[in-house]
């Protein structure tokens, strides 16, 4: 009776909040950031409202879609897992024919915008994107390997890509470099945060790499990329993309993010996996930021 009475009142709690949570709108705004610099890496000047306004409200919405699509596919495994028991799915609060609704809407309405406001290129790199995230990823890869976060990673990346389109119309090498970017720094990241949850993941069957190849070997895995992120970090000063500026302070984040690494691997404290997840988000953040302010004060 009483989870009865919880999920009765969880269903009636359905609000703007909980398909806000649908898009997993942090995740987005992260994404969003890096697309923004795209745009504006794209160009000497300053990106028109007239790109910069469709192409963030398109790669937002149908970047929300695919989040959407994970939570909907996942509801199951979220029920098992503490950190994602009480999202909108698996306390009852929206059902899964509201949610493929709202994916699909906002995800044809970004598709959309992108294709009327923007360009084709954008617009189907975009979609290319989604299916990659909330199809390949979700429904395959993070249930077939532990090398899921690594592979659909590349989903993930593409935001700086479709900015630089957005502005372009076409696909460039210094694009290429800034998904490489988010791409190498994609396993130490997800796999800090696996490692914190490894009983979570282990509970819900999932064959992340904790779970598959064991918690001191994913240490060393994400060593050995953090180690290989510190050297793709550098190629924009050294293809002069960026300058002096964005060299001094991305060689201070990378020292941050190689001493979380090697804490973790060689002395870890029970929270240091966690530590190094939240560092490393504002890493990418801070990475990114240094590219804008870079690009703008010395271009």
């Amino acid at each position: 009776m009483a989870h009865q009475a919880i999920a009765q009142a969880s269903a009636k709690r359905a609000q703007w909040r909980d398909y806000l949570e649908l898009t997993k709108p942090r995740v987005v705004a992260l994404l969003l950031l890096t697309a923004v610099v795209g745009m504006c890496l794209a160009t000497t000047t300053w990106v028109s409202l007239e790109v910069l306004v469709p192409a963030v409200a398109g790669i937002g919405l149908m970047s929300g879609s695919a989040a959407a699509i994970n939570h909907l596919v996942d509801r199951h495994i979220d029920a098992k897992m503490a950190r994602t028991l009480r999202r909108p799915l698996p306390t009852g609060a929206l059902s899964p024919v509201k949610v493929l609704t709202f994916a699909a809407i906002i995800g044809a309405l970004g598709y959309l915008v992108l294709e009327l406001f923007v360009n084709r290129i954008t617009a189907l790199l975009t979609l290319a994107s989604l299916v990659g995230y909330a199809f390949v990823y979700t429904m395959y890869l993070k249930r077939a390997t532990p090398q899921n976060i690594v592979i659909g990673g590349l989903a993930g990346a593409s935001p700086p890509l479709l900015g630089w389109t957005a502005v372009t119309g076409e696909i460039h090498a210094n694009a290429v470099l800034l998904v490489m970017i988010i791409f190498t720094w994609t396993p130490p990241h997800f796999w800090a945060l696996a490692v914190h949850r490894a009983k979570d993941y282990a509970k819900a069957d999932i064959p992340m790499l904790p779970v598959t190849h064991g918690i001191d070997f994913t240490k060393t895995c994400i060593f050995l990329y953090t180690v290989l992120l510190t050297v793709v970090c550098i190629l924009p000063f050294l293809t002069g993309m960026s300058g002096w500026l964005y060299l001094a302070g991305v060689s201070a984040l990378n020292l941050g993010f190689l001493g979380y690494a090697w804490k973790l691997k060689f002395a870890p404290s029970k929270l240091t996996a966690y530590n190094m997840f939240k560092y490393s988000i504002w890493y990418l953040m801070g990475l990114f930021i240094l590219l804008l302010v870079d690009h703008y004060l010395f271009t």
